[in-house]
């Protein structure tokens, strides 16, 4: 896969921390920051998956449409041993 270089802005104290952290896991920056925004991506599209999941399950019966529900079924039940 070809590499592509960009140039970013970051405050001093930022990219100090990323050297220091570069240094200490022994990689180069543009590694430090692939890694970093692998991470970012993939909390993004963790988060993503997470609400629709969320709104999937939002359309969940609310108590009156369960108790309803309820009901019904205690109703069939009663029919269906009256039956046999």
């Amino acid at each position: 896969m070809a590499n592509v270089k960009t140039a970013i802005s970051l405050q001093e104290p930022l990219f100090r921390e990323i050297e220091l952290l570069a240094q200490e896991l022994q990689i180069s920056r543009s590694r430090l920051f692939a890694l970093a925004a692998e991470a970012f991506i993939q909390r993004h599209q963790n988060r993503k998956l997470l609400q629709a999941i969320n709104d999937a399950y939002d359309d969940l019966p609310d108590e009156t449409d369960q108790l309803l529900a309820q009901k019904r079924r205690q109703r069939h039940r009663r029919l269906v041993e009256e039956q046999w």
